[in-house]
């Protein structure tokens, strides 16, 4: 465990993982990798990446060039204060609101975050009270269609309730970006320019993770301290570089089979960290059929760590404890720079460019797609109902006659591969529809697959590139469910929960036309359908 603050350690428990890895570090010492990284040269990944990694290495020195943020936060977190403006909703997605989410809870400060189409839950943030709220809208370019619906929904909502909207909006984006011209002329309370350079993933210590954590009261300083405490040895070419042992570790794995990184806590002190490492390690990993991909898990008890097989590496976050082979423990700050440097490196690796997502827009077309088509549901009949709960399945994959939920769980289970996985994927609301998260360990007791849980359309924003652009091994379950309150997006033609309704089908149909099975269970009553589904699950098994 490491002893002071600005440290991070890297610990293998596992002396065949020390055998693997050992000539890997070597090898990346040799070749300086560590220190080119911090001297943020595009030609680490090979010539097809230089043009990308070229605009997205400035990550490497964020813990010295985002200095100046800290007393901007502090001054426009004043001026709020003395309005008595002390409530932040944040809305943004993928980095935009994981780094901002992890730092939060870990400071125990509230934050609102807002990264999903659920109408009841972007309702309950709406209930809060208006009078004392900001709206922290934090997208690279603006066009991201999540945040910009509750841009326009916050806004109306200000308007309505006689409230100058523009004081209350605080804008993060890139420099030139359509975003920052369009809140520029609306005359918002103030718009941060964030550096271009650093992809979303990567952005936590720039100012789509600083400002609205620091708005809410973290201190974001320190978080920089924690950083520059760890930057010297993470940029030595050394042997004992904890971000060469860790890539060394996860890659030399993956090479035997073990693909999946599996991540739990043990009492890091840190609230939330599997969630944005998982973003950062799938969406940087998982193209052109390779990958790791990270299975958050709710404790080293939990199925999927405890009983990790030979396709899984069990990794904690804090002391190697239980079956963990390995162990990342440090500051907070520390931690995350930690893994970036960590994950470029495995990118160095596995021969990938750890700089784009290939795959990701793919479901945001399909999404779109359908809402121009349909402008509604673009449901067909379902293959059958059970009680609550309308199940629909992609071409094949139920044999005919199949008509209960026990039985299409068997068969989305039944065509995993060996060595597979499943993704459960809620399109639900992750507060009031909270409960589903216990699926994750259920399914994987019962299913013997090691499995991922991901509120949608949140994890588009994450492991979306992975499920696409990874190992092809993954089965789906895709969660969707009635609305009983709907919420209109002003100025656009659908609904939240159209849009939310749409991405699930768009994910799905790109799912399927990777030839990946897809299960979809549309819940006709949230509370009733979950239910059932949790009672069938007493059936399950493989």
């Amino acid at each position: 465990m490491a002893e002071h603050p600005g440290e991070v350690a890297v610990t293998i428990v596992d002396q065949r993982l020390t055998e693997e890895a050992a000539p890997l570090v070597g090898q990346l010492a040799a070749d300086q990798v560590a220190s080119k990284l911090a001297a943020q040269d595009p030609t680490l990944w090979g010539p097809d990446a230089e043009s990308e990694s070229a605009v997205r290495l400035a990550w490497t020195a964020l813990h010295e060039t985002s200095r100046p943020l800290v007393a901007e936060i502090a001054a426009l977190r004043a001026e709020l204060h003395a309005e008595g403006v002390d409530r932040i909703v944040l809305a943004g997605m993928g980095g935009s609101s994981l780094a901002p989410e992890v730092i939060t809870s870990t400071a125990g400060v509230p934050l609102t975050v807002l990264d999903t189409t659920d109408p009841g839950q972007v309702a309950d943030a709406l209930a809060g009270d208006l009078a004392r709220t900001v709206l922290v809208v934090s997208s690279k370019s603006g066009s991201t269609v999540e945040t910009d619906s509750h841009r326009r929904i916050f806004e109306a909502a200000f308007a309505a309730k006689g409230i100058d909207a523009a004081g209350r909006i605080v804008v993060v984006t890139d420099p030139g970006s359509p975003l920052a011209k369009a809140s520029t002329d609306a005359g918002y309370r103030r718009v941060f320019q964030a550096d271009p350079n650093v992809g979303g993933r990567y952005s936590a210590l720039t100012a789509f993770g600083l400002v609205p954590a620091g708005l809410a009261g973290a201190d974001v300083a320190a978080l920089l301290d924690e950083a520059a405490a760890a930057a010297p040895r993470l940029s030595a070419d050394t042997a004992d570089n904890p971000a060469l042992v860790l890539a060394a570790a996860l890659c030399a794995a993956h090479a035997r089979g073990a693909e999946k990184v599996v991540l739990a806590d043990t009492g890091s002190g840190i609230v939330g960290f599997g969630d944005w490492a998982e973003q950062l390690v799938a969406e940087s990993t998982g193209k052109n059929g390779t990958g790791l991909l990270p299975v958050v898990v709710e404790s080293p008890d939990a199925p999927g760590f405890a009983d990790a097989g030979d396709d899984a590496t069990a990794v904690a976050i804090g002391a190697p404890e239980g079956a963990a082979v390995l162990g990342t423990a440090g500051s907070l700050g520390g931690l995350m720079l930690l893994w970036e440097y960590a994950t470029a490196v495995a990118g160095r690796l596995l021969g990938i460019n750890p700089f784009d997502q290939p795959d990701v827009e793919a479901a945001k077309k399909a999404a779109r797609a359908l809402l121009d088509a349909a402008g509604d549901r673009a449901d067909t009949a379902p293959s059958f109902v059970d009680g609550p709960i309308e199940v629909y399945a992609s071409a094949g994959l139920l044999p005919e006659g199949t008509d209960t939920l026990v039985a299409a769980l068997h068969a989305l289970l039944g065509a995993a591969p060996e060595a597979g996985y499943l993704s459960v994927q809620a399109y639900l609301d992750r507060l009031d529809d909270a409960s589903a998260i216990v699926l994750r360990g259920e399914l994987a007791r019962r299913g013997g697959l090691q499995t991922t849980f991901g509120w949608g359309p949140r994890f588009l924003h994450s492991t979306g590139q992975y499920h696409k652009g990874g190992h092809q091994n993954g089965v789906f379950l895709q969660l969707t469910g009635a609305v009983e309150a709907d919420l209109a997006v002003p100025e656009r033609p659908y609904t939240l929960g159209v849009l939310q309704h749409a991405q699930a089908l768009g994910d799905g149909q790109v799912l399927a036309e990777h030839g990946r099975p897809v299960l979809r269970l549309h819940f006709t009553d949230r509370a009733a359908g979950l239910a059932h589904l949790v009672a069938t699950l007493t059936e399950v098994g493989r």
